[in-house]
């Protein structure tokens, strides 16, 4: 009885060589064999910002080292094996690159597996689950399953110079949260004034750190150093005179 043999694909003998040989050739003939696939990838992964170009280097690279991992004597189909390694290339590219603000790796994952959860226990309860179910289900702290969901709001960044309303260009929202720092002034008062509040007698000095810093009536200053109210009321208001002389011409 005569045997028939089947020919290896030209795509089987293409896997072997470059695993044998290691012939670049025949890698670029592969990857330009499956190029389609890789473009196809990208293309379910274009409706974002990133533009279709940068999704195709990055499923291009996935393809490549798909190519380079695949075992051809397991008999699985290369497509088999190129799809989920093109798709897990492309889903770390979006994982790095399209957070507003960039937060460690192990952040990321945890906020990809907290909206995995929340996903499939809302079809399973029927309801929006809780901070706790979640964390429950994945094994965390319902502090780490809030921490999530707070940072996931990082892929998206709002300008300051964005309108509070439609009709209103004049209010920003850099308007509404700023507000101007009177420490500035504070400092450039106190850097006014240090010299006079040096020049000030110890008692003086005393005197002001009761009232202003220590916050005591005038009363309770002058039992605290023994002379009357009168005389600590005359006293502070020379002092601070003298101190407003000195800050207004500076």
């Amino acid at each position: 009885m005569r045997r028939h043999t089947i020919s290896p694909t030209l795509e089987h003998r293409l896997f072997v060589r470059y695993r044998d040989t290691g012939d670049l050739q025949a890698r670029e003939a592969l990857c330009e064999r499956f190029m389609p696939l890789a473009r196809q990838m990208a293309r379910r992964y274009d409706s974002g910002p990133a533009s279709f170009e940068d999704l195709l280097q990055v499923a291009s690279l996935g393809l490549l080292k798909a190519i380079d991992r695949f075992e051809v004597d397991r008999g699985l189909a290369f497509s088999s094996y190129a799809v989920p390694t093109i798709v897990g290339e492309l889903k770390r590219y979006f994982r790095d690159t399209s957070w507003a603000v960039h937060l460690p790796r192990e952040l990321q994952e945890r906020i990809a597996n907290v909206t995995q959860a929340t996903e499939r226990l809302s079809r399973e309860l029927g309801t929006s689950p809780t901070p706790s179910q979640i964390a429950e289900d994945l094994g965390l702290r319902s502090e780490d399953v809030i921490d999530a969901l707070e940072a996931a709001t990082a892929h998206r960044a709002v300008s300051l110079d964005v309108p509070l309303e439609p009709d209103d260009e004049n209010r920003s929202l850099l308007t509404a949260i700023g507000a101007e720092d009177e420490s500035y002034a504070k400092v450039h008062y106190l850097d006014a004034i240090a010299p006079a509040i040096r020049a000030l007698n110890e008692r003086d000095r005393l005197i002001l750190q009761l009232r202003f810093f220590e916050d005591l009536t005038q009363a309770e200053i002058a039992e605290r150093i023994g002379i009357s109210q009168m005389h600590v009321s005359r006293l502070l208001r020379r002092a601070v005179d003298k101190l407003r002389t000195v800050a207004d011409a500076a």
